[in-house]
């Protein structure tokens, strides 16, 4: 296993350094430092002193790659690749472009609140998939599997931000489960969650339900199953525990998601509900643009993403250990 594990890491390295150069790329040779200061400063773009100040400010006055006048380590060291790409590895996001803040106190201070409302809409969403994919799988082609398809297609046409806005007027005018927006920490936190949390869930059942049931049905029609049945199991004891076991390994493909919605947050729902967490920034840092915190966003969603590949992938050896093979 250990030797495994080591093997996956080494594959993720040169993954990491091809993304590091791929958000390098798209921000400073596709859209060059006076490109983005002629965005940033708007109706002044046309005086190039004012360009060269909002560069100068910021750090996009070096050189890209190489400092030929800087002396030593400098050379290296004192450029835009090295200062606003490298440092990521190590979590020097730098210094916001709109506010002057730190981007790594920003992030530190707003992971949790994402966390504490993606933690729960990720358990709620996957247990609820789990179970109503399972039923759905259980009594394929019956009346009650056409209604659920049915329901999950319609539950998949509708936009993530319709349901938000309903379940704001819904929950929170009309049923009272609480504020239509806003947040508090400590156990007050609860009140401000419960409703992005429901709304949440419910949003992602349409799909994942459907994606889940597709998973189930193709274990139920295995021998084992029949085997199971023959031996006078009660369904509930064949469906969750063998068929469940068996098809894991298709439910932990999600995880790579499900971990990136952990510490990105959710943005719409971070939005619309006031939540300061790191969705909410993200679309903020778009909104300004903000290229230094947009920047530090897609770097640190693709680190967490690729980790979330390499615990996807020890998990498949823990359900089955012949993949490690």
């Amino acid at each position: 296993m250990l030797a495994y594990f080591l093997k996956r890491i080494c594959y993720l390295i040169p993954i990491l350094v091809g993304v590091n150069l791929l958000v390098f790329s798209l921000f400073f040779l596709v859209s060059s430092p006076d490109d983005m200061a002629r965005q940033a400063l708007g109706e002044k773009a046309d005086r190039p002193e004012e360009v060269q100040r909002w560069k100068e400010n910021r750090g996009y006055d070096l050189p890209l790659f190489y400092h030929a006048e800087a002396p030593g380590a400098q050379k290296i060291t004192k450029t835009i690749f090295f200062q606003k790409s490298l440092t990521m590895f190590w979590g020097g996001f730098g210094i916001a472009d709109s506010t002057g803040r730190d981007i790594g106190d920003e992030i530190r201070k707003r992971v949790w609140p994402s966390f504490a409302l993606a933690l729960p809409v990720f358990l709620g969403t996957l247990l609820a998939n789990i179970f109503l994919g399972m039923k759905l799988a259980a009594v394929r082609g019956s009346r009650t599997d056409r209604i659920g398809q049915f329901l999950c297609v319609v539950a998949m046409s509708i936009s993530a931000l319709v349901l938000i806005i309903f379940g704001q007027y819904l929950g929170a005018q009309q049923l009272r489960l609480g504020p239509v927006s806003g947040f508090a920490t400590g156990l007050a936190m609860a009140k401000f969650l419960t409703l992005p949390v429901v709304v949440g869930i419910f949003s992602g059942l349409g799909s994942g339900t459907r994606l889940y049931r597709t998973f189930f049905l193709e274990q139920i029609s295995q021998d084992y199953v029949r085997t199971a049945r023959a031996k006078g199991l009660p369904e509930e004891v064949v469906l969750f525990k063998h068929v469940l076991r068996n098809a894991l390994i298709p439910v932990l493909t999600n995880i790579p998601i499900y971990l990136l919605m952990l510490f990105t947050g959710n943005l719409l729902l971070e939005k619309f509900f006031a939540i300061p967490g790191l969705g909410g920034y993200t679309i903020d840092a778009i909104a300004a643009l903000d290229f230094a915190v947009v920047r530090a966003m897609v770097f640190l969603g693709a680190v967490i993403y690729v980790v979330g590949l390499l615990l996807a992938d020890l998990a498949y050896c823990i359900v089955d250990p012949r993949i490690k093979l």
